[in-house]
């Protein structure tokens, strides 16, 4: 896929949670096709200590609106200096860049798709929710967090599919992590793509190893280029899906971040 440089313009930036932003940014040019799963790398102006893009998972593709979405957790001083942004202001923007998630048809009858997420993680399953649905899959929303002061975007999710919802105190949902809901042991699924802390996704892995159904996770690996070069997201993976597969050192950046868990090699 073509990989663009561009100037976006700031269209909005909202504060939706005390540590995260939605930014809305739109050309004066239709916007390049995206896939689900993939990101960007976003220069920081301003900052004196941010040097290195920074990768940003894609929210949400709005066709009609030519707007592009970027959810941003404010950890250190460049996603905090993408926080302090203006309507009006321009970004620079590499993209899109990686491998995204496997869309599915509607065509199975029956065909039932979970998308989980915790954290952050959960910005690329709302695009990838909306893609679905357009092919005729609802999906359904497993999305975990600390309070439910802490889930975000819960009525932009319900748009695309049934939301169900953990909290590790208790005060929305069920308590627990994403793996405890009882859905999981109340329904079968034939796909679950997931995103969100490592640990997490580990667990959902073991869960969908158990129950023989196919799971794709977007690994969060620190990458700096976005494009192969810099080595520094570097994974070990099967060179396959195959039992008898070889391991090898692969770029998350370029060869993921979206794998399915058949290759990855990590140990419970």
């Amino acid at each position: 896929m073509k990989k663009f440089i561009l100037d976006l313009k700031v269209k909005s930036v909202e504060r939706v949670h005390e540590r995260y932003v939605l930014i809305r940014l739109t050309d004066e040019q239709p916007l390049p096709e995206m896939q689900p799963g993939q990101f960007v790398e976003v220069r920081v102006d301003g900052s004196p200590s941010t040097f290195l893009r920074r990768p940003i998972s894609i929210n949400f593709v709005d066709r009609a609106a030519n707007e592009l979405w970027l959810l941003v957790a404010c950890v250190g001083d460049g996603t905090r200096r993408l926080a302090q942004l203006r309507q009006g202001d321009v970004l620079n923007c590499v993209l899109p860049l990686g491998n995204g998630f496997t869309i599915s048809s509607g065509e199975t009858a029956g065909h039932a798709v979970l998308l989980t997420g915790g954290g952050v993680g959960v910005a690329p399953l709302l695009y990838l929710g909306a893609t679905l649905k357009a092919k005729g899959i609802e999906p359904t929303f497993l999305l975990g967090a600390r309070s439910a002061k802490d889930l975000l975007m819960l009525p932009e999710f319900e748009k695309y599919g049934r939301v169900l919802v953990t909290t590790e105190d208790g005060s929305l949902g069920e308590k627990g992590f994403v793996t405890n809901h009882s859905v999981l042991q109340r329904e079968r699924f034939d796909l679950i793509q997931c995103c969100g802390p490592t640990p997490m996704m580990k667990a959902v892995a073991r869960y969908a190893r158990e129950k023989d159904i196919d799971c794709e996770v977007s690994l969060e690996n620190l990458m700096a280029c976005g494009l192969g070069a810099c080595l520094c997201c570097v994974e070990k993976v099967a060179d396959s899906q195959e039992p008898t597969a070889k391991s090898q050192n692969v770029c998350v950046c370029k060869e993921g971040p979206v794998f399915n868990i058949k290759r990855l090699l990590w140990q419970d």
